[in-house]
């Protein structure tokens, strides 16, 4: 799940950018487009602007639709008189029809009262009516402008006007909207189907790899599982040969054995609950001396921040702290009904390194005195530290209860 979600957060941000993308690009597009349309018109209407031209209106003789062109001749300064004639309608048909930039435009020439004389497309049916009603109200407010129309045959035009001074006639061209959108829309279908495409590329992805981790963490289980069963066999034939082995030693040394043997086996469990990926230290040490707290849990404090351990140091430092918690029960602060145990531990920088320093401080128990020789637990102790830890321990016996030092290099185990 948390796979698909990452190619969903990752993959749909990439399709919204790209669609704003295709929009803004659109917008431009409408830009460029109105412009397009304003330096047509301008460019037709300076073409009319050469000569001046009556308004339309219909001939007496010819009874068709005409406009006429008059000619000033100027003689020292003086229009002397003009020269009119009537040109075919049909040469403004022709301009504007070799003017028209696409077959998506509407370009039309309208006389000083809007009537229409020259028109694409659609000459025919349009040629001599007013402009359409939108356009109509637009056409004579200002000299040049672009402005959205319907044109008479009732499609959406960008549309824009450019009125002669000189003629008084107006002319007018516009850009079907369909022809505008028709880009934005197929340039956002297509973005949207390959950006559909690779959702569902990385969706199939991650389901496969899902599948795959999946797959792969029940082989992970299966062999802990399988690991677990192995050591716990080998745990209790081990038990089993040390009974028979110590069948004449004494009751309190095959406590002992059996005691160390047990604190390994707790470790081992802590560590199949975390599939072997290491314990905390406060978990470690509360399943060691989980004994000792279930009929008075104040007798042990405990205070230190928190500390991953790797496999292997939670398996020694549960055995350290087993022996220090076996010495405390027989000799010292566990042995009554009064005594207590701090143990608190922190994280230290040495020698370029971190270091573990865990404090075991008892108070209230038996009067303590150095012992005479040093036991096998003090010295499995202090090998453990040295040897497999990195580090040290130290025993200080002092009268108001044993202070026991241990440090363990953390850098080592990264």
């Amino acid at each position: 799940m948390r796979l698909v979600l990452l190619v969903a957060g990752t993959t749909l941000p990439l399709i919204i950018f790209a669609a704003g993308i295709v929009f803004n690009n659109y917008v431009q597009d409408r830009k460029d487009a109105t412009q397009r349309v304003l330096e047509t018109v301008r460019g037709i209407r300076l073409v009319l602007d050469a000569l001046y031209y009556s308004n339309l209106f219909t001939g007496v003789v010819k009874k068709g639709l005409i406009v006429t062109v008059e000619v000033p001749v100027i003689r020292d300064g003086e229009v002397i008189y003009d020269i009119s004639f009537s040109p075919p309608i049909e040469i403004f048909q022709d301009t504007i029809e070799k003017q028209l930039p696409g077959k998506d435009w509407t370009i039309s020439i309208f006389d000083g009262e809007g009537t229409n004389f020259a028109r694409v497309p659609n000459p025919q049916n349009t040629v001599g009516q007013r402009a359409s009603p939108s356009l109509y109200a637009e056409l004579f407010r200002k000299p040049e402008g672009t402005f959205a129309t319907v044109s008479l045959e009732g499609a959406p035009l960008t549309t824009g006007v450019a009125r002669s001074s000189l003629t008084g006639w107006t002319v007018a061209g516009g850009i079907a909207e369909s022809s505008l959108v028709a880009p934005l829309w197929r340039n956002l279908a297509i973005t949207s189907v390959i950006g559909g495409v690779l959702l569902l590329v990385g969706l199939g992805f991650a389901v496969r790899m899902a599948t795959a981790i999946a797959r792969g963490e029940m082989l992970h289980d299966l062999l802990i599982d399988e690991l677990n069963h192995r050591v716990k066999n080998t745990l209790a034939i081990l038990q089993s040969i040390a009974m028979q082995t110590f069948r004449s030693a004494s009751r309190t040394e095959r406590e002992t054995f059996e005691g160390r043997l047990g604190a390994l086996a707790e470790a081992h469990n802590l560590l199949s609950q975390e599939k072997w990926q290491g314990s905390e230290l406060h978990d470690v040490v509360a399943r060691v001396l989980n004994p000792y707290l279930l009929n008075n849990p104040e007798r042990v404090r405990m205070f230190g921040p928190k500390v991953p351990l790797s496999p292997r140091l939670a398996v020694v430092l549960s055995m350290i702290v087993h022996e220090i918690a076996t010495n405390a029960a027989k000799y010292g602060a566990l042995s009554n009904d009064s005594g207590t145990v701090t143990l608190d531990w922190e994280i230290i920088a040495q020698g370029g390194g971190r270091k573990l320093r865990m404090i075991w401080s008892e108070s209230g128990g038996p009067h303590v005195s150095a012992p005479v020789q040093r036991g096998f637990g003090s010295r499995l102790i202090e090998r453990s530290a040295r040897d497999q830890l990195g580090g040290e321990a130290t025993v200080d016996f002092l009268p108001r209860g044993v202070v026991c030092t241990v440090t363990a290099a953390l850098d080592q185990e990264a």
